[in-house]
């Protein structure tokens, strides 16, 4: 008996969740509109426990400045997943904190370091429209998700990239690799190399006021 083609389709109901920081400026209001950053943590954060995410990034800086500027949105990647899987929820939180608080939809950013690096790649590069900017640090790609070409979807969409050329973690190659291609493509994208620092290129980088002033000069076209 010869083989014969069938289609299957069913549609399948599932329930996201996702534990999180939030950071609001001191000066929040509802009368204005404010800027958001998206911050993906390293695999180091993972699990249950939300002071685990304060440790790096984003939510350090704000633990640590409470006048930051932005709205900072900061979720938990539960043990044994990586932010690559769990991109339909990272887009269903956004949209929720989006509707209940006041953004302003031109100015929210994604950012992440390490595993989050990679999420933010790839989040980045799956919605584009999303976002006034993306700001990968010490991230890379998947392969087997179809990178580095995959990162072309990003060629509207101003990209600033960090890594420490010592790191032995993810190899700066990576970086590299990503800035390239996207440049074939005409993207607008920045790549910073410091070669003095291994995998924790991320104090630096987020500690440097010209991220904040280069991303706040960052608009997404309505």
């Amino acid at each position: 008996m010869t083989q014969t083609a069938h289609t299957f389709s069913r549609r399948v109901l599932r329930t996201v969740k996702l534990n999180y920081l939030l950071h609001l400026p001191p000066t929040y209001s509802r009368r204005q509109r404010y800027p958001l950053i998206l911050f993906l943590h390293g695999s180091g954060e993972r699990g249950d426990d939300l002071s685990r995410v304060k440790a790096h990034g984003i939510p350090l800086v704000a633990e640590q400045q409470p006048d930051f500027p932005f709205v900072a949105l900061s979720p938990q990647c539960p043990d044994h997943q990586t932010w690559i899987m769990l991109t339909d929820a990272l887009l269903l939180l956004l949209d929720e904190v989006t509707r209940h608080y006041r953004i302003d939809e031109s100015r929210v950013y994604l950012t992440g370091l390490s595993m989050g690096g990679y999420g933010a790649w790839h989040l980045g590069s799956e919605c584009p429209e999303r976002f006034a900017a993306v700001v990968p640090v010490c991230g890379g790609f998947d392969a087997l998700l179809g990178y580095p070409e995959r990162v072309c979807k990003l060629q509207r969409t101003p990209v600033w990239a960090f890594h420490g050329a010592k790191d032995k973690v993810v190899p700066p190659s990576e970086s590299r690799a990503l800035a390239r291609q996207l440049r074939r493509c005409g993207g607008n994208v920045r790549l910073t190399i410091y070669p003095d620092l291994g995998h924790d290129c991320w104090t630096r980088t987020y500690a440097d006021p010209a991220l904040y002033a280069w991303l706040l000069q960052q608009r997404r076209a309505r």
